[in-house]
């Protein structure tokens, strides 16, 4: 099914700190819009807004899909998410991590399947492994694994190869062209690397 996003005219404040005002995009099934800036931007607070985390000051957010129309909080289940700031669990395993949060969002995946998640994202052999012994890049990696359980048509990328070395940078490339046939990614970064990743752009702060 074919999948859009409609951002009309959005604002983001935090008190009374202007974000951003009067933001509108429109971006379509296959299609990936990156959102550059300078720190402080207000990239992160965009992919916010989408994933509805938070809510615009003013203006409005919505996705089509199956013929139906969703804001950001009823399109939950449409959403994959992948940020630094995304707890996992440390004293689990990476299979556990993702059979919790399979059972949270209510789908069946066998271990077989969850296995091959971790090997697509780069980790083949480490599923039984406790994220304690992981370092910050194989975490990243999780994430990602994580964000792909349900198979997402929205997929929200903040800083998406942050602490990535050049295989994991490949392994987000790969994951972000494949996406293309599922639905559409919104990548927020500072990194002139990841332009190439763009249908659209939009620039923040200026």
């Amino acid at each position: 099914m074919a999948l859009q996003l409609h951002v009309e005219a959005v604002a983001a404040s935090y008190g009374a700190r202007v974000v951003f005002t009067d933001v509108s995009v429109e971006l379509k099934h296959g299609e990936t819009l990156v959102v550059s800036g300078a720190n402080g931007s207000g990239k992160s607070t965009f992919l916010r807004l989408l994933a509805g985390l938070q809510r615009p000051e003013r203006g409005g957010i919505a996705y089509g899909y199956g013929g139906q129309t969703y804001g950001p909080r009823e399109a939950l289940s449409l959403i994959g998410w992948v940020a630094p700031d995304l707890m996992l669990y440390r004293e689990l395993s990476a299979l556990e991590n993702l059979r919790f949060f399979a059972a949270v969002r209510g789908i069946t995946r066998s271990d077989a399947e969850l296995l091959a998640l971790l090997e697509r994202v780069g980790l083949p052999g480490r599923g039984h492994d406790r994220l304690a012994a992981y370092s910050s890049g194989m975490t990243q990696r999780l994430r990602y694994a994580y964000a792909l359980l349900h198979q997402p048509p929205v997929l929200l990328l903040d800083e998406p190869t942050v602490t990535l070395d050049e295989r994991g940078s490949a392994v987000v490339a790969s994951i972000i062209a494949a996406q293309r046939e599922h639905g559409i990614s919104v990548i927020a970064t500072n990194d002139p690397r990841e332009l190439r990743y763009a249908d659209l752009l939009l620039q923040l702060g200026g």
